[in-house]
């Protein structure tokens, strides 16, 4: 199995977890961030996929 990563908004600072995913948000737990939809925006602000870099927590 691979490590999960986590991808933080640089907008707003709301965390994706591929681990979690968002499923509330469209996104099954366990979707790397590559699987995430071009066109899925952040749950708290809307900023666009492209908004978000790679954090370690």
């Amino acid at each position: 199995m691979t490590e999960t990563k986590t991808w933080m908004c640089l907008i707003c600072g709301w965390i994706y977890d591929e681990s979690q995913g968002a499923p509330e948000h469209g996104v099954p737990a366990g979707t790397p961030w590559d699987q995430v939809p071009m066109n899925w925006t952040c749950p708290e602000c809307g900023a666009r996929k492209e908004d978000f870099e790679m954090v370690q927590i």
